[in-house]
């Protein structure tokens, strides 16, 4: 239990900041327009259909809960696509706050937001993370022989993002992402079966997820306006998440409530921590462009540290959001080096994805992701394939995760496989539920409660070191930021 107590350090302060948000001075209320929609762009959180009715009743307020760190009477200046003056996306002042995912990478503009907000003078801050108090036995009932583990344990991140607009066209982002990960899961992360990538004290993580950096990201970026339709963004990270996958599975709204990393993490979006990073990325409409230069090489043991930049590898990726459910995505990237253990080893990562949020109601929404991964090297062709939902109902949330994904035997530490194969298959099904307990004060975090089980089904090569058929639980009580209640909590 003392991995818990340092959490106190990350979320207490948070806590108590949120309790005193800065509040800018109510302005002179002046009459709303009728239509509060421009160019199909609603503020996110609210429902696009609206175009041409009345004004909802007071009744629709929800009473004592304005929008974190704004008068709940305040008035706010629409800017393009009706984008809220100091509300816009991230690396974009034409698109939604929504769409923000991690990195430069995007989600639906119809996925909800959980975060304190504030304004200080120019500046709008964002406070958002999670941190899961957890018991996890993987592999129950195994013999001597079969692998497993089991811990108490807390995996967590912190991430604060803080920007303005500059003259009439600029925008301007910093972004800063801590984790505890070092202190309350040690050196060698949590057990997770299967899973694989990193390494500690000179040898590979097999069956363990790796911790997290302290520093995880300390971001820049400028992103100059050319016209409502077009935008450049130039995007430097020391460590920073280069334009490869999607959003990276901590930031993925469908993945929120599992505390587990994915099996896949190093086919997909492993490269969210790179020490050294840039990007430059050009946005047409509803499509974006992207290309960077990052460090390939993977965060070495030391996760105090920043770790030697190299610009050593490259990627490009393309995003499309069609509509404000759906954000799709494709890319390529050549990482260089990535496993500390193997230096001559480079690997080119394929991703394809597909990210849909439907949102009805606070505390309302189904959100899903359908991922797909390729690591190419000289030792051949590896798949992985992600699928996962979250379905929140009011305070029960029910979700999912399906993952198939090859695995060769150095990445698992076992024997070779007979000649003319060359990874092993592994199938993995995740279910669970939690509910929302309830909010540590006005403006605390929300507490959850939760449990899930998985069950794995390898390849008959494996079974001897796992068991036929693998099975894991786990129970766990979640802190995260709260949502932020824009369908009608605050007038404009």
């Amino acid at each position: 239990m003392k991995r818990l107590l340092p959490l106190l350090a990350l979320w207490l302060p948070l806590a108590a900041a949120a309790q005193h948000q800065h509040n800018p001075p109510a302005q002179p209320a002046r009459p709303a327009p009728a239509d509060t929609t421009h160019q199909g762009h609603a503020m996110p959180g609210m429902n696009h259909t609206d175009h041409g009715q009345p004004p909802a009743p007071d009744h629709t307020q929800h009473a004592g809960h304005p929008m974190p760190g704004m008068a709940a009477d305040s008035t706010m200046q629409h800017g393009a696509h009706g984008a809220m003056e100091g509300m816009s996306h991230a690396y974009s002042r034409q698109l939604p706050m929504a769409r923000n995912g991690s990195g430069t990478a995007w989600q639906p503009d119809a996925t909800p937001m959980y975060m304190w907000m504030s304004h200080h003078g120019k500046w709008m801050v964002m406070n958002h993370g999670a941190v899961f108090g957890r018991y996890t036995n993987q592999n129950l009932g195994r013999s001597g022989a079969q692998r497993g583990g089991r811990t108490f344990d807390a995996p967590n991140w912190l991430m604060t993002m803080a920007q303005r607009n500059v003259g009439a066209k600029g925008l301007l982002n910093l972004t800063a992402m801590i984790s505890l990960d070092p202190i309350t899961e040690g050196g060698n992360g949590y057990p997770l079966l299967f899973q694989s990538g990193e390494a500690y004290r000179g040898r590979p993580l097999v069956d363990r997820q790796h911790p997290h950096d302290l520093f995880s990201a300390l971001s820049i970026g400028y992103t100059h306006a050319f016209s409502p339709d077009v935008d450049l963004t130039l995007y430097l990270g020391y460590p920073g998440e280069p334009a490869v996958g999607p959003t990276a599975f901590m930031h993925r709204i469908s993945a929120m409530p599992n505390p587990d990393a994915p099996l896949s993490h190093h086919w997909v979006d492993a490269t969210h921590i790179s020490f050294g990073v840039a990007t430059v990325g050009l946005r047409y409409r509803q499509f974006k462009l992207e290309g960077s230069n990052f460090t390939g090489r993977e965060p070495d043991e030391h996760r105090y540290n920043f770790d030697r930049p190299r610009a050593d590898s490259w990627a490009a990726r393309l995003q499309w959001a069609p509509t404000r459910e759906l954000v799709l995505e494709a890319g390529q990237a050549y990482i260089k080096s990535p496993e500390e253990l193997h230096p001559d080893d480079n690997v080119t990562r394929t991703t394809a994805a597909v990210l849909h949020s439907r949102q009805w109601a606070d505390y309302r929404f189904v959100a899903s992701s359908l991922i797909w991964g390729l690591n190419s090297s000289d030792h051949g062709r590896e798949h992985a394939v992600l699928a996962e939902t979250n379905l929140t109902l009011g305070r029960p949330t029910l979700y999912g995760r399906y993952e198939f994904v090859q695995k060769d035997p150095d990445e698992l530490q076992v024997p070779h496989l007979h000649e003319g194969a060359s990874a092993f298959n592994i199938h993995a099904l995740t279910v669970g539920s939690s509910y929302r307990l309830t909010q540590l004060g006005r403006k605390g975090p929300e507490l959850h409660l939760g449990a899930q089980g998985s069950v794995y089904r390898p390849d008959a090569e494996l079974r001897g070191y796992y068991g036929k058929t693998p099975v894991s639980a786990e129970v766990y009580l979640r802190l995260n930021a709260p949502l932020m209640r824009m369908g009608g909590g605050m007038k404009m």
